[in-house]
């Protein structure tokens, strides 16, 4: 979106364009600080509800631009003591009457992480829950009016419209909404305090593609498919990244001469030691990257559309194939992980590929193959032993 800084520093002014352009909506972002868990600034955004002519034509809509700008820069110098007093001590004030739709969505246009699909997700998923359980707050939804039992039945809700570890993905991003509304002091007291969605976090959820899979999906040929795509989730087949970071990789990130793809983690960037992984690359990986055009180092590997266009794109590959599994882009770095276990690589190793910061994250991966192995001895016809 595009947006301007219109005045201020630990509270700005800023308008972004609405209407075609012509007309300017005026909001406040507000720094509260460093967030300790994550090293990020916390920034959220506050509706004015002020608008102004992006092109004013004559002297009424002149005079208006004035009188609106002059009434947000009182407001914006309103926030911006607050938050002086609030640095020396003094409780934020509690604001009262914030419609939480309102802002829920300038939570969304702020944010800027790699999440930012899963962030709009839970938002929608909040909707539909309200609009089916409490239709009265379709329209306004008071901050102050979200309880532990709102909050209890919106858990039951995804759970029941959704599957393995997405309700907790989704209840988890829609908290981070709801800190943020706290820190702003929009919401005084905790409502998802002792209400959680439990998952086992050890299991491998999600469906892998076996080495034979992955060479009957590679050999299935779809009209019209996007090249871009083939080409992307074959390659994180082959070096477990995520969607998050092959869309960013450059030519600038292979290391030629060394055969080495080196990149930091988008997810992990900042708060973590192992953000920057290391993956080897053979000949054949180094062939299907190939030399960048002109020795343009800077531009993108891979010329990839949304992610929902390229989801789109691989179930089509996949039901072409004749697989039936429910394959995401995500399941490329399982089935990643997964496939060099059973190849014997050890955990260590594994963990190392995938850049993560300690076994925990990579255990699951063993069961998945103990459990493969146990299927593989389960389907032998040992039925036979019987007419020995």
């Amino acid at each position: 979106m595009k947006q301007n800084y219109i005045c201020g520093e630990r509270v700005k002014l800023i308008w972004s364009p609405i209407k075609g352009g012509t007309i300017k909506s005026l909001c406040l972002e507000h720094y509260l600080g460093i967030d300790p868990r994550t090293g990020y600034a916390i920034r959220r955004r506050e509706k004015l509800n002020i608008y102004l002519y992006a092109a004013p034509k004559n002297a009424e809509q002149r005079q208006h631009n004035k009188e609106q700008l002059a009434m947000a820069k009182k407001v914006q110098q309103m926030r911006e003591t607050e938050l002086i007093a609030h640095q020396l001590g003094a409780p934020l004030p509690i604001r009262r009457n914030v419609n939480y739709w309102e802002y829920m969505q300038s939570y969304s246009q702020a944010y800027t992480k790699a999440d930012q699909r899963m962030i709009d997700a839970a938002i929608r998923r909040f909707r539909a829950f309200i609009c089916e359980s409490y239709p009265m707050y379709a329209e306004h939804l008071p901050a102050q009016g979200i309880t532990k039992a709102m909050v209890t039945q919106f858990c039951d809700f995804l759970v029941k419209h959704g599957k393995r570890t997405g309700p907790k993905s989704v209840y988890a991003r829609w908290k981070k909404i709801l800190r943020a509304a706290m820190d702003e002091k929009i919401i005084t007291e905790d409502p998802t305090k002792g209400v959680r969605i439990v998952v086992d976090e050890e299991a491998l959820l999600k469906d892998i593609l076996s080495e034979e899979e992955i060479e009957k999906l590679l050999a299935t040929k779809v009209v019209g498919q996007n090249p871009e795509v083939r080409r992307a989730f074959t390659f994180c087949l082959f070096t477990g990244i995520r969607w998050c970071d092959v869309k960013e990789l450059t030519y600038r990130d292979i290391d030629y001469s060394n055969k080495l793809l080196k990149f930091e983690q988008k997810k992990t960037t900042g708060h973590s030691s192992s953000s920057w992984v290391n993956i080897p690359l053979n000949e054949e990986l180094l062939e299907f990257i190939g030399l960048p055009p002109a020795n343009h180092y800077e531009l993108h590997i891979f010329s990839l559309p949304s992610y929902e266009m390229a989801d789109k794109s691989l179930k089509r590959w996949v039901n072409h194939a004749g697989i039936n599994k429910r394959i995401s882009w995500h399941c490329a770095r399982h089935s990643f992980a997964v496939n060099l276990l059973n190849n014997g690589a050890n955990i260590k190793t594994v963990a190392s590929l995938l850049g993560h910061a300690s076994l925990q994250h990579t255990e699951k991966y063993t069961r998945a193959v103990d459990t493969l192995k146990k299927n593989a001895i389960d389907s032998l016809p040992t039925r036979l032993l019987s007419k020995k």
